[in-house]
């Protein structure tokens, strides 16, 4: 199963990192908020990865390129026959895409926009800005119970993000977009669909959280995995420098491969 990762936009919040480099990029702990969220899903084996770009696009694809040999003993033989022998390989076993989904593509617009890659198959979907300590696995299979359409994880945080109307189902009985902060349940993404959610993407001025999983979840197809663990989005310095922390001291809860 691939898993389509969101990581095209500016980071405007965290703009002291982000004019530098993709706000994905941001490193935590030397390595960039993206590989810590790849990580989380190798893990739990799946490998083959949709990265969603646009706003300084070539530099997560010159990280990966560089990653590789980054991470490998090389030999580069410069006589005539020119060759490279790589010793030692050490990077995850990945399949990576990166696509340029445009600068100014909203979110369901980038989705759309790699649905090629995609094919008609269940995929994952998060952003790579956030991370968290969901059990992924499980995640997958709550999704393949319920024959729905979607499958969301919701957290409860005093945040303004997607907040949800769970019922006692665990249906998402509405979906409202940027609420004040009151303690509801809110999309924390790493979610789970079906290639029918095509059909609710139009063009690059969609955005994924509001009219499609509206609708979605008007028709009863949206389903939320209720995660009571740790999630934490990377919107700010500060929450950079918490993660940082947590990192520093070896108490990272997403970091669930360190004890592999």
């Amino acid at each position: 199963m691939k898993v389509v990762l969101l990581a095209g936009g500016r980071g405007t919040r965290i703009s002291e990192e982000s004019e530098i480099r993709p706000k994905p990029m941001v490193e935590i702990g030397g390595m960039p908020i993206l590989w810590h969220i790849m990580k989380e899903y190798s893990y739990y084996g799946f490998n083959e990865f949709i990265i969603c770009a646009g706003y300084k696009q070539h530099m997560i694809k010159e990280w990966f390129r560089n990653y590789f040999l980054y991470t490998s003993d090389i030999t580069f033989d410069l006589t005539e026959e020119y060759k490279m022998v790589v010793h030692d390989k050490r990077t995850e076993p990945w399949k990576v895409t990166v696509v340029d989904t445009g600068e100014n593509t909203m979110t369901g617009g980038r989705i759309k926009r790699v649905q090629k890659y995609i094919g008609d198959e269940p995929f994952m979907l998060t952003y790579g800005d956030g991370v968290c300590d969901v059990n992924i696995r499980e995640l997958y299979e709550f999704h393949k119970s319920h024959g729905k359409l979607a499958t969301l994880t919701s957290v409860v945080m005093q945040q303004e993000k997607g907040v949800l109307d769970i019922g006692g189902d665990n249906a998402v009985r509405s979906f409202r977009e940027k609420s004040s902060m009151d303690g509801a349940p809110i999309n924390a993404g790493y979610m789970v669909l079906q290639p029918e959610i095509f059909n609710y993407l139009e063009g690059d001025d969609t955005v994924f959280e509001r009219e499609p999983l509206e609708r979605v979840a008007s028709t009863g197809n949206l389903m939320s995995y209720r995660h009571e663990g740790y999630w934490q989005c990377m919107d700010t310095i500060l929450e950079k420098n918490k993660l940082e922390k947590l990192v520093a001291k070896k108490q990272a809860p997403w970091m669930v491969w360190e004890n592999k």
